[in-house]
């Protein structure tokens, strides 16, 4: 139809969905660096690149107040706390991490986190954010990760919290909490990942140069004595984009180790200490990625969709999906399909 045409142009009576609510829960304290990481992630717009639309919100007990952050810098909130209570669980509320575990927290901020929670609204914290989170009671008999260098001191003053001391970021029950600076940024990805799908979330690290997803845990990121330079550094990156390149393929550590000119026993010792996690790990967690790929933008059968991601059967891939993501294949696919059109991937 053209303008000539003298029709009216189709109207749908359907309203277009309400964007994703993301509370930035403010208050003095915070840091800089998380509140960047939470902007970065939800305060863009790249619906050009088919990430959905998010509001993001500072909210504060006092929202015509600045709040003084370190460096000199500001945060101007734009909400009050009154405005946790319009969330729905599709919403999520955000806690940054603070400076100070032992500073003195506004009881309204306390009081607005346990009510959120209590309505069934997602929490998460992003480093030194869980104490505010168990100073709130949230964590109490729930895991929970904090920087590796404040776990000792987040068990000991929150005995009812079970601290994970390596993980990069942990869910217990509809609360989210992460280890220390970049893990923040590994766990909002995730929970794009979980709420719009896979290629949300790596469209978003793209955007912002750093990988959608590490495996690992934040164990290979304690301070140790500084070890001599890795001469293998170059042939383990080259074994890793190889398998990345062939995943369809089967690996085993023997012939991973073949290609890096290693003993299968010395490959795993050097690939661990590189990226703290073992090499069938790792493998299994980069399948798993390309799969959730495969399921978004493809029409292809269950099966061909586990043998291009390397599972080799549709079982075993289903085996994967219930314990990494807590979904099967066909689940997620009903839950983040997105048309094939003309992508690369779906030819």
């Amino acid at each position: 139809m053209t303008a000539t045409d003298g029709l009216l142009p189709y109207v749908s009576s359907v309203p277009a969905p309400r964007p994703q609510r993301i509370a930035l829960l403010s208050f003095p304290g915070i840091r800089a660096f998380d509140i960047s990481v939470i902007t970065e992630v939800w305060g863009s717009d790249r619906s050009l690149r088919g990430v959905p639309p998010f509001e993001l919100r500072r909210v504060a007990a006092d929202p015509h107040t600045p709040i003084p952050l370190r460096a000199g810098l500001t945060l101007t909130p734009d909400r009050p706390l009154t405005w946790l209570d319009d969330l729905t669980p599709t919403d999520l509320v955000l806690v940054p991490g603070i400076e100070d575990p032992d500073a003195d927290l506004p009881a309204a901020v306390l009081e607005a986190l346990r009510r959120t929670h209590t309505a069934g609204i997602p929490v998460a914290s992003l480093c030194a954010g869980a104490f505010v989170l168990a100073r709130a009671g949230l964590l109490d008999g729930r895991r929970a990760v904090t920087h590796w260098h404040l776990a000792r001191t987040l068990a000991a003053r929150h005995p009812e919290t079970q601290v994970e001391p390596d993980a990069l970021f942990v869910e217990d029950t509809g609360v989210w909490t992460s280890a220390g600076t970049a893990a923040g940024i590994d766990l909002c990805l995730h929970l794009v990942r979980t709420a719009h799908g896979a290629e949300a979330a790596a469209s978003i690290a793209r955007s912002m140069v750093t990988a959608p997803f590490r495996t690992g845990t934040q164990a290979q990121f304690i301070e140790h004595p500084t070890p001599r330079v890795d001469r293998d550094a170059d042939a383990l990156a080259d074994v890793r984009a190889h398998a990345l390149a062939h995943l369809d393929e089967p690996h085993t550590v023997a012939t991973l180790a073949a290609r890096a000119g290693m003993s299968p026993r010395s490959f795993a010792r050097h690939f661990q200490a590189t990226t703290g996690t073992t090499p069938l790990h790792w493998l299994i967690g980069q399948r798993v990625a390309a799969a959730q790929k495969l399921l978004e933008l493809t029409d292809h059968p269950l099966p061909e969709v586990a043998r291009r991601a390397g599972f080799g059967s549709e079982v075993t891939m289903r085996q994967h999906f219930a314990s990494h993501l807590a979904t099967s294949p066909r689940d997620y696919r009903n839950a983040f399909r997105h048309p094939a059109g003309n992508s690369p991937i779906a030819r």
